[in-house]
């Protein structure tokens, strides 16, 4: 027998958005396959943080570039970028962080992350394929002989739409880094897409031919979430756990536990006040970006819920990154409604989201030109049925047989086509039950991790076979 197929994955981020989420998946399950899976990424914070590398990934082997000392140098007010190991750059222009926008990146600074991320890769070795996620600086810092497949996950292709439609005059260096990205796209043997609305808009921008590009979607681990409802003193028990007794939500201070809920509150919220009976729990899960249109969804349910009445349902808003948010600050809009029945969890460990989704009877994810959608497969997975708009990723897999619905799609950015789809669905146990089942026969079907990896191998070996 040959020598297994050594991979090593690149991720140019420390753990925090979706993409880590399918590198550790994708390379646990790559792994159970035979393959030998290196990540390479970055790391912030010590061990047993969710954002440190090591801990975030246990189980892969992850050599890491720690930003620890960049995050550090940014809190003294000095340059991150400059720092001996620089701190990573971001897709997302966002005031106050120390992750500036790669647009807003200079030669200087570019040429300082591609060497650590060189002097990195040598240290590894060179693989039979790098898997690099996401188009980045690290692109560059690849050994030429070796084969690439480029993974898109759709935040770079975000970044280049902005800067081909009129980047902002703060993004000094956007034209050189959409030429860098561009080329690094054309240089890699194999590009992937997460869906085909990505694979047309990257065909676009990258000018290549939308058919060469292979359509991937993301896959969910059918172990970790699986359909097992707790019974309701149990469910209520874990949300006083998670809204109570540690609480994490934040408002515009960024800090943790900042938002906070008495026991009476959620016992109020949860139950209908006439009949005593549990209510139909409303989970949004992800971070404050500006397209995942959070605000809308506060609105919007607020719209719902004087429709509703007493059986209005409670809203679970789960994850914002600490200090991490664009536009309006979705507490500081609840706020400004007098909302009730909001409730802010906060960021926390992706090992509690399967209880999370357990807990709950509905996802509601308003996300506009969503690039994929990891957790609408999650909910899936767990039975729920979703609120998704008809754009990005979510139409690839939601209600794609229209004689057997999965959840509701509504028009994007149309509050009152949301609160509508609220209102129905919230209002109709056994439809969302119906729709639920199956959600989780199509994850089953389509998108478990295992098949997944089956695919990629075969994308490798065609890759290497070709290069060679």
């Amino acid at each position: 027998m040959g020598e297994p197929l050594r991979v090593v994955m690149t991720l140019a981020f420390y753990p925090r958005g979706g993409s880590a989420q399918v590198a550790r998946y994708l390379g646990d399950a790559l792994g159970g396959h035979g393959v030998r899976v290196t990540l390479c990424c970055g790391s912030l914070g010590s061990p047993g943080s969710a954002s440190h590398a090591a801990t975030f990934f246990g189980g892969l082997d992850v050599q890491a570039l720690d930003f620890t000392e960049a995050a550090a140098r940014f809190e003294q007010g000095r340059d991150p970028m400059a720092a001996p190991v620089p701190m990573q750059p971001s897709f997302e222009d966002r005031p106050g962080v120390p992750d500036r926008v790669f647009a807003a990146l200079g030669q200087a600074e570019y040429d300082h992350q591609v060497n650590m991320w060189g002097a990195l890769l040598d240290r590894v070795g060179p693989p039979d394929l790098y898997h690099v996620h996401h188009l980045t600086h690290v692109n560059d810092a690849l050994l030429d002989a070796t084969p690439v497949v480029a993974h898109l996950h759709g935040t770079e292709l975000k970044m280049l739409e902005t800067i081909r439609n009129g980047a902002p005059a703060s993004w000094t260096h956007a034209s050189k880094w959409q030429q860098r990205l561009v080329e690094a796209a054309r240089r890699a043997d194999r590009l992937v897409a997460i869906s085909t609305s990505e694979r047309e808009l990257a065909g676009e921008l990258f000018g290549v031919e939308p058919g060469s590009i292979d359509v991937m979607p993301n896959g969910v681990d059918l172990q970790q979430f699986s359909v097992d409802p707790f019974p309701a003193e149990e469910r209520l028990a874990l949300w006083r756990r998670w809204l109570v007794d540690d609480p994490r939500g934040w408002d515009t201070s960024g800090l943790p536990g900042s938002v906070r809920y008495s026991a009476h509150e959620v016992q109020r919220a949860f139950h209908n006040p006439s009949t005593g009976n549990r209510l139909p729990v409303l989970l949004f899960v992800g971070r404050f970006l500006g397209f995942k249109r959070v605000p809308l969804l506060v609105r919007a349910y607020t719209q719902a819920r004087a429709i509703l009445g007493p059986s209005a349902p409670p809203l679970v808003i789960w994850g914002g990154f600490p200090g991490e948010w664009e536009g309006e600050h979705p507490h500081t809009v609840a706020s400004s409604l007098g909302a009730n029945g909001i409730f802010f969890a906060g960021w926390r460990g992706h090992d509690d989201l399967p209880m999370a989704l357990n807990c709950a009877d509905l996802l509601v994810a308003p996300s506009v030109d969503e690039p994929f959608g990891q957790v609408y497969l999650e909910a899936m997975a767990a039975s729920l049925p979703v609120i998704a708009t008809n754009s990005g990723g979510p139409p690839s897999f939601i209600n794609t047989d229209p004689t057997r619905p999965t959840g509701w799609l509504v028009t994007p950015d149309d509050q009152d086509d949301l609160a509508a789809a609220i209102v129905a669905a919230t209002s109709d146990a056994n439809e969302r039950q119906r729709r639920g089942r199956r959600g989780r026969e199509i994850i089953e079907r389509d998108f478990d991790w295992q098949h997944i990896a089956r695919q990629f191998e075969e994308i490798y070996s065609d890759t290497i076979a070709h290069h060679r």
